[in-house]
């Protein structure tokens, strides 16, 4: 969830052969640096190990919380100052969660690099974590709930979904998680959070952009070697029994008029070549005006207002999430069978050559646009060493996408895309007024 605009300054960068520096401090803080210094900017940025799936099933939304409350302030930093001194120098910011980590960065000109160092150093060493951050920071919480899952059409959809796919594993609860869960927390247990996961060991500090090298490295060691280690808990292994049987589930969205139909179907880590597979066939089946599905049912039989699908990529599960919204005498089972045609053509038909080169001239577009920039690289490299645990992948991820083929299109469809191994959720309309 961001908590400011998305970062519109950047610089045209290489997507592939990414020159890095990487080094591990005592006290576990890893490091990354990218020279860069085709533009006046740099960027330090901090990725926590930490994210919903690291809640107790009682405590949901800490990881999101904290991702709000992190910049109310610090030893060194006065309540409501972050922003003014990111601002106040030509800078911007910004922050997100996953089930999986917790991400921060400052964009500023390049002659402020070591004043980004200390912000995030303050952050890790320092933050503030009382009373009255805590209450202003629920209701910021509160009031973004409304917004984007409570009054939005269609705003629950991916809750629901995950809530019914998954059993064991803690990706079964939404990353904003529950506000009677945060309602209920105590001081205590907000600062308890704090000292379990935002510590240097449980992170990777990246710099990016036009720095000097040398001059990076001192800043690095003398705003963070000071830092504690912190005593981190190993990750906990959830393994979700195998579907066997389409589950149904039914949710009411008094927000909708139209109803939607969705298939969900769980998939593999996204460190897998499998989950690279699967990616590749969402883009066939489902991405944009031009793929199978939006073709045949939008627009050749013209039985849905819309066809989509979304991946979810994830540390320990994925999900692959297709949804219609029928239109005319069309109904929702209807668009299902539709669907269902489609992929049983791709588990016992070859895609073409023609077609597979296609689908993987886009994903390697995707993948360089999403490296073109100074940012885009920051995130990767974070990414990569923390979730995946090889930076270089930065540079040789792209080989995965490259060597697939049509067999294993085929035979990643019949292993993972069966009716009788996903979920149906009908997302219907509801009478009821919404509740706020």
């Amino acid at each position: 969830m961001a908590l400011s605009a998305s970062l519109t300054i950047g610089t045209a960068a290489s997507a592939q052969n990414v020159a890095f520096e990487e080094y591990t401090l005592e006290n576990g803080l890893h490091v990354i640096l990218h020279q860069d210094k085709s533009a006046p900017v740099v960027i330090t940025s901090v990725m926590y190990h930490v994210g919903s799936k690291d809640e107790e099933p009682t405590k949901t939304g800490f990881a999101h919380f904290f991702e709000h409350l992190l910049f109310e302030g610090t030893k060194n930093i006065g309540r409501g100052e972050w922003f003014k001194i990111v601002t106040g120098n030509g800078g911007v910011n910004n922050a997100n969660t996953s089930d999986d980590r917790t991400y921060y960065y400052e964009v500023f000109p390049s002659n402020n690099l070591e004043l980004g160092l200390w912000m995030e150093s303050e952050r890790m060493m320092h933050p503030v974590i009382n009373k009255i951050g805590v209450d202003t920071q629920n209701e910021v919480i509160k009031e973004e709930k409304r917004l984007v899952m409570d009054n939005k059409p269609y705003g629950n959809l991916i809750k629901e979904v995950k809530r019914n796919i998954f059993f064991k594993h803690p990706y079964r609860w939404e990353t904003i998680g529950a506000m009677e869960h945060l309602d209920a927390a105590k001081l205590e247990d907000f600062q308890a959070f704090n000292k379990k996961f935002y510590v240097p060991n449980n992170a990777v500090l990246v710099v990016a952009g036009n720095f000097e090298m040398a001059e990076a490295i001192k800043w690095v060691h003398q705003y963070y070697d000071p830092i504690k280690k912190g005593v981190v808990t190993p990750k906990k292994n959830y393994v979700e029994t195998p579907i066997t049987q389409t589950i149904t589930a039914r949710y009411e969205d008094p927000n909708i008029q139209i109803p939607a139909v969705v298939a969900a179907y769980r998939t593999p880590s996204m460190k897998s070549r499998e989950a690279r597979v699967l990616e590749i066939i969402s883009t066939l089946l489902s991405d944009g005006k031009s793929s199978r599905l939006y073709k045949k049912i939008v627009d050749d039989k013209k039985m849905a207002l819309q066809i989509g699908a979304f991946s979810v990529s994830q540390e320990d599960y994925g999900l692959y999430v297709l949804y219609g919204l029928p239109i005319g005498g069309n109904s929702t089972q209807s668009l299902i069978t539709e669907i269902d045609e489609e992929i049983a053509k791709l588990q016992t038909e070859l895609i073409s050559e023609k077609d597979l080169q296609k689908l993987q001239n886009k994903i390697e577009n995707e993948y360089v646009n999403k490296n073109a920039t100074i940012e885009g690289i920051a995130e990767s490299l974070a990414t990569y060493y923390l979730l995946f645990g090889d930076v270089n992948l930065v540079n040789t991820d792209i080989e995965s996408y490259r060597t697939i083929t049509r067999e294993e299109i085929r035979e990643v469809a019949r292993k993972y895309l069966n009716p009788n191994q996903r979920l149906l959720l009908d997302y219907v309309p509801s009478k009821e007024k919404s509740q706020n």
